[in-house]
């Protein structure tokens, strides 16, 4: 849920600063410059404590939500950020621009705060389909496509691996060019995924991460197309993202139909355009998937 906040007493520019990886959470980085943005943030909320940690952990919940929205192909729009944004200052009685002056003279940024707009309404929209969709067992879904005529669907399994050369967004104006050269580079080189990580070796700030079993209804919007027209042993093309510069090898690919694809399927024709619950069911449902995705996720502190 958004917070109220509201303007310090005194406006000062924050100094600029080197921006260090401070953690990798499932190879998404969060920088000494993400951390610092959230405690400036918490601190125009009037946190007390030790804002600094607390703004860690705010930053490492905002990757493993961010992973999860783009696991379920949620995708929040710049036109939606900038419309709750203008409802957020209006809320605080300030015009959009008064929001901006506080925002960036506290050392919180604008950039800074609409990527929290982004991942606090994707996250609404994660435990809305998860609601929804947790009604409807793999069973379930054979029988109602059974009865309604269909037959049992088949989908592509890939094995996917991601690779990412890591830029933190302080960097992305000097470094994001080179590293995408960098990328393209290994890319070529790309024949299959048992070799990427001795590609990898003696290359700073890249990751390889292995993404398992995915089915085709489950590829992340942004990355589907590149997929599906990428051929088992090769590379896609590679793509700026906000972590950096990265492209997804398909280590193989084939036809599979068992009762988890039609369960897919069948969600997938159900479900809406999203929405909310409660806000007592909300904070329990949030609560559990984080305290799930925490448990299962690889954090790293660097």
């Amino acid at each position: 849920m958004l917070v109220g906040i509201s303007a310090p007493a005194a406006l000062a520019p924050m100094p600029a600063q080197a921006s260090e990886i401070r953690y990798v959470v499932n190879n998404q980085a969060v920088t000494s410059y993400d951390i610092e943005r959230r405690a400036a943030f918490l601190r125009l909320q009037n946190r007390r404590g030790n804002v600094q940690q607390a703004a860690a952990d705010d930053m490492i919940d905002q990757a493993l939500r961010s992973g999860e929205m783009r696991r379920m192909n949620i995708n929040i729009t710049d036109d939606q950020v900038a419309g709750a944004y203008e409802r957020f200052a209006r809320s605080n009685n300030m015009s959009a621009a008064q929001m901006d002056q506080v925002l960036n003279q506290s050392g919180v940024t604008k950039a800074h705060f609409r990527e929290f707009i982004r991942a606090q309404m994707g996250w609404s929209q994660v435990l809305s389909q998860r609601q929804r969709a947790g009604a409807v067992s793999e069973q379930d879904a054979v029988q109602r496509m059974l009865q309604q005529g269909g037959s049992k669907p088949t989908a592509t399994e890939y094995m996917l691996q991601q690779v990412i050369f890591v830029v933190p967004p302080a960097e992305r104006g000097s470094r994001l060019g080179a590293r995408k050269r960098e990328a393209e580079a290994m890319r070529q080189r790309f024949r299959g995924c048992d070799s990427t990580r001795e590609f990898a070796k003696g290359l700073i700030d890249v990751t390889v991460r292995d993404l398992g079993r995915v089915l085709a209804p489950e590829l992340p919007a942004d990355w589907a197309e590149q997929v599906k027209s990428t051929n088992a042993g090769a590379a896609t093309v590679v793509r700026e993202t906000d972590r950096g510069a990265e492209f997804i090898g398909v280590c193989s690919a084939r036809e599979v139909s068992d009762d988890r694809v039609a369960q897919m399927v069948f969600q997938t024709e159900q479900l809406g355009s999203g929405g909310s619950s409660g806000d007592e069911d909300a904070e329990s449902a949030s609560k559990k998937l984080m305290d799930e995705l925490r448990a299962k996720a690889q954090i790293i502190r660097r």
